[in-house]
């Protein structure tokens, strides 16, 4: 609070001088003014920190001295003082952004408080965050010791979220250096749930199991979309803190009405995850039944062009007469061109959008060095993320589908991690070039650095040949091949990542909304 300094205009400043005294024996520096023109020379003279501003003064009134403060000085924070309340005259102020709105007599206490909280509120929230994280992240530990069932280990990873977009608003680097302890910690403990359930999950069928890739439709969806209009938004690698710090924009048109997490199947990459999605099936199930739609790791191409077909026989399947829409946006003309028609698909009783790109940033934030530096850490990573959102086409459409009261699904196909620590593995020139797993023949790696699934079949992975296995990355690691190590370690480090097994990966949001 050292040096702050306050200028408090009041054409009756002299009645005041109490509260200045007040505000003075608390350390604050006072400075007064009885009409507007002679504060706003004093501020061209002085950088004040807050400015308290009578609204009704002889002469250049409160509102227009705002309006002068505003152009001139748009930084400062000023508080306007009246006794008015009539709502003209509230909206002029308020519209004029005000920091704070206060209604005369004033006593000296709420003076403080309002200088605590528009001048400390930083300082303060960041205290009682840690000082609440603090408190939390014994529970949170002792939880983790716990044997943890699938909605168990959402709401554990609900909370770190939860956590970690509140510490970002600390001032305290150390609680957040404890908090990116605990999450690797709870990484570590979900990746070793995962390799002891993985199996159980498709082989036993009393196994407590969570909703899947292949099954989320049936299970979440189909329930949904009965008897009302929806439009489902696949929004490729979105991550559930992403979807967190993106609710707020949707608040403004949707209410929330579930907020829930499902898991990616293994790999958790597109090409098994999304596949997975829209057909009901597991892969080697989807290659069996329609090998016509399924396209092979090794194939060149995309291997994702038949997900329209594989979601029409899963209606099939399960008799569902629904006339849809399948749309997937690649770039930003074609999503314009799609909320410039929407209009043409909103009576539909579902329209699907893919919607590519956070997956595109993902993989620009290794390639372009632009896009690293401006997402060099997980908060700058959300805030594009925000951003692009924002001034998205995907908005629009959402807003337009609000104003025509269809309900809203928004999930992902698996998420990304963040990969530090680099795994050295070995393999023929077939072995696959996915930094978050492998597959191929005689895989020579640690296997305590990671998990190996040898018959690939039991959990629905095509076995290409007798030796084929698959290798899985846990918690942030990536995989590095022995020629060029060094380089490639440093070009990919830092770099966000999917494939393997970690929170940001496989526990990935769904999520229902309603129009307000």
């Amino acid at each position: 609070m050292d040096n702050i300094k306050v200028l408090w205009v009041d054409d009756e400043i002299d009645l005041l001088k109490p509260h200045i005294m007040f505000l003075t024996a608390k350390g604050y520096e006072i400075a007064s003014s009885n009409n507007g023109l002679e504060a706003i020379d004093m501020m061209k003279h002085t950088n004040y920190d807050i400015v308290f501003l009578d609204e009704q003064m002889p002469g250049l009134s409160g509102i227009e001295t705002l309006s002068i403060i505003k152009s001139q000085f748009p930084d400062v924070p000023v508080v306007m003082i009246t006794k008015s309340e009539e709502e003209n005259i509230m909206e002029d102020a308020i519209g004029s952004s005000i920091a704070d709105y206060l209604i005369k007599p004033v006593n000296p206490n709420q003076i403080l408080l309002c200088l605590k909280k528009n001048l400390e509120n930083r300082r303060l929230v960041s205290e009682k965050t840690s000082s609440a994280y603090q408190q939390e992240f014994r529970k949170i530990s002792m939880e983790l010791s716990s044997n943890l069932q699938p909605q168990e280990w959402i709401e554990i990873y609900k909370k770190i979220v939860f956590w970690e977009l509140e510490l970002e608003k600390s001032m305290d680097d150390g609680i957040s250096s404890i908090l990116k302890m605990q999450k690797d910690e709870a990484n570590q403990s979900f990746s070793k749930y995962v390799e002891r359930n993985y199996l159980n999950w498709f082989k036993d069928p009393n196994a407590v199991k969570p909703v899947m890739s292949h099954n989320l439709v049936k299970e979440k969806v189909f329930p949904l979309i009965e008897n009302n209009k929806t439009l489902m938004l696949v929004i490729d690698n979105l991550r559930y803190d992403q979807w967190k710090i993106l609710q707020p924009l949707l608040n403004e048109v949707y209410r929330t009405e579930i907020d829930d997490m499902y898991f990616s199947i293994l790999p958790s990459a597109t090409q098994y995850a999304r596949n997975a999605l829209f057909s009901g099936l597991m892969p080697t199930q989807i290659d069996k039944k329609y090998p016509q739609y399924w396209v092979e790791e090794s194939e060149e191409g995309t291997k994702n062009q038949f997900e329209e077909k594989l979601f029409e026989e899963l209606l099939k399947r399960y008799g569902k007469n629904l006339k849809f829409t399948y749309h997937k946006v690649l770039n930003f003309q074609f999503g314009k061109k799609l909320a410039d028609n929407f209009s043409n698909h909103i009576g539909n009783p579902l329209n699907i959008i893919v919607y590519n790109f956070v997956d595109m940033l993902s993989h620009a934030h290794t390639e372009i060095e632009l896009i690293r530096e401006l997402a060099e850490n997980e908060a700058a990573y959300r805030s594009i993320t925000l951003s692009w959102f924002e001034h998205s086409p995907l908005f629009d459409i959402i807003k337009q589908a609000a104003s025509k009261g269809v309900n809203l699904i928004i999930t992902t196909d698996h998420g990304s991690i963040k990969v530090d620590n680099p795994v050295m593995v070995k393999g023929d020139r077939n072995t696959t070039t996915n930094l978050r797993y492998k597959i191929g023949k005689m895989l020579e790696v640690d296997e305590k650095k990671v998990f190996t699934v040898k018959n690939p079949e039991e959990i629905y992975l095509k076995k290409v040949n007798p030796s084929t296995s698959y290798i899985f990355g846990r918690n942030n690691d990536f995989f590095i091949y022995p020629n060029n190590y060094s380089q490639y370690v440093n070009y990919y480090k830092d770099t966000f990542q999917h494939g393997g097994i970690s929170m940001e990966e496989m526990m990935i949001p769904f999520v229902y909304l309603t129009p307000r």
